[in-house]
């Protein structure tokens, strides 16, 4: 994939960029401050709401995020879109996670996840290219494929601000990172690095923990 990239993605062993965005879940700001010294921090960076993968992220992160907690580490998702339309979204679809509003991508950016230039072959990827990134079909799908039918079993009509967050977002990448109480990063996982068909892909529960238990090490 051609990418369009400020920087290389953050790796472990860098410093993670601070980063203080407006909280979702309560009238506040969040920041990167905020765990430093304090505990390790697993970092979700999504897209706008309109992103059918990454609503199936929240709510896949809904029971790990429990599980990290008995290990020390907090969670918390960004996710690229208002705190107006995240609080409605999240009023229907309550979740424990800690979540901060970030449409701008700026973090996306500060960590350096590419997003890739839709060019003529990147193009006839998605449409040919087969998932099943969480194995919620029977067997793999082209990628749009896949995008259309979650989307279709979620029930999501995209709102005004979604399409317009979809314009200006669409193909952005998304990326996980774990950072430690220092605030250096410790794992990291880029949607997509070894090629569009690790689009949708989120790691794994077993992937995660095992990456949070060896922050004891």
């Amino acid at each position: 994939m051609t990418m369009v990239e400020s920087r290389p993605p953050v790796a472990p062993g860098e410093p993670a960029p601070d980063f203080t965005l407006p909280a979702i879940d309560r009238p506040e700001t969040v920041s990167l401050a905020d765990y430093r010294g304090r505990s390790p921090l697993f970092l979700v960076l999504l897209i706008g709401l309109w992103c059918p993968f990454c609503r199936r992220a929240i709510a896949q992160m809904a029971p790990i995020e429990g599980q990290l907690k008995t290990l020390g580490v907090e969670t918390l998702a960004i996710v690229a879109t208002t705190p107006e339309n995240a609080r409605l979204y999240f009023k229907y679809r309550p979740t424990r996670l800690r979540l901060a509003s970030d449409p701008a991508l700026s973090t996306h950016r500060a960590y350096g996840l590419p997003k890739p230039a839709p060019t003529p072959e990147f193009m006839h990827a998605l449409e040919t290219i087969r998932i099943n990134p969480d194995g919620a079909f029977p067997e793999p799908l082209p990628i749009v494929q896949v995008a259309q039918e979650l989307t279709k079993a979620d029930g999501y009509l995209n709102t005004p601000t979604d399409q317009a967050e979809l314009e200006h977002q669409w193909p952005q990448l998304k990326g996980q990172f774990l950072i430690d109480r220092d605030g250096i990063v410790r794992w990291a996982n880029v949607e997509g690095s070894e090629g569009p068909a690790g689009v949708g892909k989120f790691p794994s529960a077993q992937e995660i923990m095992a990456a949070a238990r060896a922050l004891k090490n």
